[in-house]
């Protein structure tokens, strides 16, 4: 390492109090540093409206008073260096406040922290990690993320997969970071995703919560490993082809008296009025982005695991309950805006600041939205008062799709609309359709235990509801264990049912969605226009007496088109019309109910059909076949 001497400068503290230092992680936190010719750390801590800040830890033996730190601006920032103070020592800050209380707190910028339930920072240098991604990081910021495949795989590390008796990384046997991403490629090199999307990385006192009340923004939870076993793990991803998203959460954070709550007294990092500043439905406090330094403080997180972790994008959460002041709340619980409205005008602003500055930098960089509601152009550009994110998750077509798939076929004629709905809206935002770990928990039933009929019965849909959202406009995501059929609802405290995968039904699953993410990979038609009708056609939505759907793909770099033909029932159809654009071969490239992936293996005809020049489905030509009960065939065909 350099003989480098960290230091805060009036530039960073103006800057910081500006809202705009983006590499701030740099100067607050734990550092190493050389002072007079010695070796030591540099801490560094925003703390306003503190009496007096000291330096406590492992290495004075938690003396209270020992080392006192200096206020250094009025913007609030107090540091202190330290010799001798060795990589791994663990520390807080003693904060006394204007009160006369001592507070012990965890230090926000710490870039690693103590296993739980210990609750102490530590000391860690980032520096020395061999990166082997240059191509993949370039050839990210030179993609055009909309017109890309893009399939998610979401993930979270200590419910994937566990040593079968502990190990000594923990008594609950969590793989590493660095088994993890060794065991993750080895899976994924038949399941192509494109990415995998990480739960709970930052770190988090309770394993419930699933990462979602966040202690330690700036540091990769110690569950798993330190900082540079997460880094192996971002790096053979990138080696092989995946790309890596994290789940962020700017919404709200724990209050947990060793974090960001009332962190030198007083409310700094939340709003002082519960009516502003605290979740009355979650417990938890909410980030008061009306001040700069809080702003900077998220904005400069992202900045932080993009450079120094290779991040290629973040899925947001809980992003509604920012833009509504009265989210979850009842009247008397919240306070309008200064219009009198319910918008939060400084998350609009916060959104619009992050992504402009982010994906101005980083184009290839992906912000993702979860947001439930119909707020108007989330993935708008911000010059034409957009929010900026890249892409929204499709939480109305989940809902729709999810309710439908669970109907009885008998039914499902009079809620038909529901599978075509989401198609009426989808110019109105870039999408995602996920089938995220929120469909899975919490008495909701796996996927497989959505849907309706006997055990095959519910592998057919499952496989044709998979079809579907595979055709239908729209990236991807799927919830780890459902390319499988986990029967079971997910829980944070097992691995995953991989013995499924010994039983013929769901080792069929796993093949069919894998068969799917590699004709996704390899057809344009499918990725390329995701956002316009140049990219989806009808060719009858309205086939509700039978609750079958047709429909095809187009793209925008070869001719190679996709027909749909989804048969929602489980009747079969002889001698069924579809109507067909062009008079040319289709050709079948995939069938749900072939025999190799679990299905009856009822479709007979040719695997090479050529249409008729009658007239169907307002359509010129026609293509005749019999389609089987709780089929989706899927054809490949050449435009004019």
């Amino acid at each position: 390492m350099e003989r480098e001497t960290v230091f805060v400068s009036d530039a960073d503290c103006y800057l910081f109090g500006q809202g705009t230092h983006y590499e701030i992680y740099k100067k607050l936190g734990a550092h190493a540093s050389y002072e007079d010719g010695k070796k030591g750390v540099f801490f560094a801590v925003w703390a306003p409206h503190a009496a007096s800040v000291f330096v406590v830890g492992d290495f004075n033996g938690w003396e209270k008073y020992e080392h006192p730190m200096t206020k250094i601006h009025d913007v609030g920032i107090w540091s202190l260096f330290l010799p001798g103070v060795p990589e791994g020592s663990l520390y807080k800050y003693l904060i006394c406040t204007e009160d006369g209380r001592e507070l012990y707190k965890a230090d926000p910028f710490a870039n690693a922290a103590e296993l739980r339930p210990g609750t102490a920072s530590k000391v860690t240098n980032l520096a020395g990690f061999s990166w082997k991604d240059d191509a993949w990081m370039k050839e990210r910021d030179r993609k055009d993320p909309f017109s890309s495949p893009l399939t998610v795989y979401e993930c979270h590390v200590g419910s994937w997969m566990r040593h079968p008796t502990g190990n000594a990384l923990s008594e609950e046997g969590f793989y590493s970071y660095r088994e993890f991403a060794d065991r993750l490629v080895k899976y994924l090199k038949d399941t192509p995703y494109t990415h995998v999307e990480l739960m709970g990385i930052l770190e988090h006192p309770f394993d419930g919560s699933w990462g979602y009340q966040v202690t330690g923004y700036y540091a990769p939870t110690s569950r798993y490993g330190d900082p540079k076993d997460f880094m192996y793990l971002v790096n053979t991803l990138h080696k092989h082809g995946i790309g890596v998203i994290l789940d962020w959460v700017p919404a709200h954070f724990c209050p947990d008296a060793h974090g960001l709550q009332e962190f030198d007294g007083t409310c700094i990092f939340e709003d002082p009025d519960p009516r502003k500043g605290q979740h009355p439905d979650w417990g938890t406090r909410i980030f008061n982005l009306a001040k700069t330094e809080v702003r900077n403080f998220l904005i400069a997180n992202v900045f932080y695991w993009l450079r120094e972790f290779h991040i290629d994008g973040i899925r947001v959460d809980a992003v509604a309950s920012m833009l509504y002041l009265d989210y979850g709340k009842k009247d008397g619980e919240w306070v309008a805006n200064k219009y009198g409205g319910n918008e939060n005008l400084d998350a609009i602003e916060f959104f619009k600041h992050m992504n402009s500055v982010v994906r101005g930098e980083h184009p290839g960089f992906l912000t993702i939205a979860e947001e439930s509601t119909a707020w108007p152009k989330i993935t708008g550009d911000v010059r034409d008062d957009g929010l900026g994110f890249t892409f929204k998750w499709n939480m109305g077509w989940m809902h729709d799709f999810c309710e439908y798939m669970k109907l009885d076929p008998v039914y499902r004629k009079g809620d038909h609309y529901s599978l075509t709905f989401a198609m009426s809206y989808n110019e109105s935002e870039k999408y995602i359709l996920p089938l995220s770990h929120d469909e899975v928990v919490h008495l909701k039933c796996s996927m497989l235990g959505k849907m309706p009929g006997y055990e095959v019965d519910k592998f057919a849909n499952l496989r044709l509801g998979y079809t579907y959202m595979f055709g239908h406009a729209g990236k991807k995501l799927l919830f780890m264990g459902q390319e499988f059929a986990q029967e079971r609802e997910w829980s944070e405290d097992r691995e995953l049912d991989w013995f499924l995968l010994q039983k013929p039904l769901h080792a069929g699953m796993l093949s069919y969605v894998q068969d799917l993410l590699k004709l996704y990979r390899k057809s344009p038609c499918l990725y390329e226009i995701d956002d316009r009708w140049d990219g989806f056609a009808w060719i009858n939505a309205d086939d509700a007496d039978r609750s079958i759907y047709s429909f095809y793909r187009k793209g925008r770099s070869t001719k190679e088109s996709l027909l749909f033909v989804l048969n929602m029932t489980p009747m079969e159809r002889t001698g069924f019309a579809v109507g067909v654009p062009v008079n040319t071969k289709y050709k079948l490239v995939l069938n749900s109910d072939d025999e190799k992936y679990g299905g009856a293996g009822k479709f007979r005809g040719k695997k090479t059909l050529t249409p008729t020049g009658e007239e169907c489905d307002r359509l010129p030509y026609r293509l005749t076949f019999d389609l089987p009960p709780y089929a989706g065939l899927v054809f490949s065909f050449t435009r004019e």
